[in-house]
């Protein structure tokens, strides 16, 4: 599983024009799969995203995670399914999806780890899998990590 998390101010997803997913601060975070992802790397996954420090503390160093950031209130998350994250890019001018998991076997991980981090923290807000979606963000920093596991 590949994630790629951002720290933002505010980022919401639209589909068709419509607000589907919408957060103020918090993570935004890209989630790509791949087929050999599981419900352990989901848990590890979610662990990693939900502990990850990437909000200042009081000496404005990078020491807190999204639930204790917001003076202590916890910062939103916003999934968004990305079947190209995993693509690999390595030859040629076009990416080869065979890294990607497929499309049924990805929408039920990204359903699990929705799940998942329902259970750790509180429910997401989430884009739509398969849906042609508009994401907007205010990355704040900028703050961008890539989280494998």
């Amino acid at each position: 599983m590949i994630c790629l998390l951002q720290r933002v101010t505010q980022a919401e997803v639209r589909v068709g024009g419509e607000v589907i997913g919408q957060i103020s601060p918090g993570l935004a975070v890209l989630c790509g799969f791949q087929p050999h992802d599981d419900t352990d790397s989901l848990k590890r996954m979610a662990h990693k995203l939900l502990h990850y420090r990437v909000f200042a503390d009081d000496n404005d160093k990078m020491n807190l995670n999204v639930q204790q950031t917001q003076q202590g209130e916890g910062g939103d998350v916003l999934l968004v399914p990305q079947f190209t994250l995993p693509a690999d890019t390595r030859k040629g001018l076009r990416p080869s999806f065979h890294t990607s998991a497929p499309p049924a076997q990805a929408e039920a991980l990204f359903e699990q780890f929705v799940q998942e981090i329902t259970e750790a923290y509180r429910p997401p807000q989430t884009g739509r899998f398969g849906a042609d979606m508009q994401v907007s963000l205010t990355n704040d920093g900028p703050v961008t990590f890539w989280l494998e596991n």
